[in-house]
């Protein structure tokens, strides 16, 4: 095989949680570049038209699906919806996630369980369901979950997110443990951890600590709107076909120093 045959992924179909905005966005546009099929779900209706739109207009075929992945009983419902769409999922992004800013000596429990809920809970369920129904019948299946350099460490003075951090570090051994699981199926996990990307969720930190947070990165610089698509095709594809279990950083090296 051709060695650029290795990230060809044309026919492929991939769900990508969180995808009508941000990184979410960023990779379902490099999917489907690559010549998947691409189903993106997210909260709100006027944000996936939007999507929609926008990955049409490159040429990506494309359905969107409105699901609260924090609504557990609707997974199974979201999964049957694309599977009536496509007929099998090959590559499920599990990106989709939240984050809450708090002192943990104060931390709101309801904001503990809805970091946990939507960065842990949901997308073990909706990897099951998509296993369960679609990969593992088929004996094959790529699952990418999106994880953070916050769950390698603790968090910089001012940055009070423990629920968050807590849950991208479970994020990562979640996928260890999946890929384990799983490897007999010839089903690949892996996880990638961003560093800072400019998006919704992270405005407001961005605007207090962006300076630092570029000062003490090697690159000096931030995730731009290119720089998670070659990670996301790389494990979609068959060019980590020998890879799972494994998460990569793409953070402009700060998660080194």
């Amino acid at each position: 095989m051709h060695v650029k045959d290795l990230f060809q992924l044309e026919g492929k179909v991939a769900l990508i949680t969180g995808g009508s905005r941000g990184l979410g966005l960023q990779m379902a546009e490099a999917l489907g570049e690559m010549g998947c099929r691409v189903a993106i779900t997210a909260r709100k209706a006027d944000e996936l038209a939007e999507a929609k739109a926008h990955l049409e207009a490159r040429g990506i075929e494309v359905q969107t699906f409105v699901n609260d992945l924090g609504k557990f009983e609707r997974i199974p419902d979201l999964v049957s919806d694309v599977l009536a769409a496509y007929s099998h999922i090959d590559i499920l992004v599990n990106n989709a996630g939240a984050t809450w800013g708090a002192p943990a000596e104060d931390y709101p429990d309801e904001a503990w369980h809805k970091v946990m809920n939507l960065n842990v809970n949901a997308p073990f369920f909706l990897a099951r369901e998509v296993g369960k129904r679609s990969m593992i019948p088929r004996r094959t299946g790529k699952i990418i979950n999106i994880a953070s350099i916050a769950g390698l460490k603790g968090a910089p003075a001012g940055m009070n997110t423990i629920a968050y951090n807590t849950s991208k570090a479970a994020a990562i051994n979640f996928t260890r443990a999946l890929a384990s699981e799983w490897g007999r199926h010839n089903i690949n996990v892996n996880a990638i951890c961003p560093g800072f990307f400019p998006s919704k969720m992270s405005a407001g930190l961005l605007a207090s600590m962006g300076e630092s947070i570029i000062a003490h990165s090697p690159l000096r610089r931030l995730g731009g709107e290119e720089d998670l698509k070659g990670s996301v095709v790389f494990l979609a594809s068959e060019a980590s076909r020998h890879i799972t279990g494994q998460y990569l950083a793409v953070d402009g090296g700060a998660s080194i120093v």
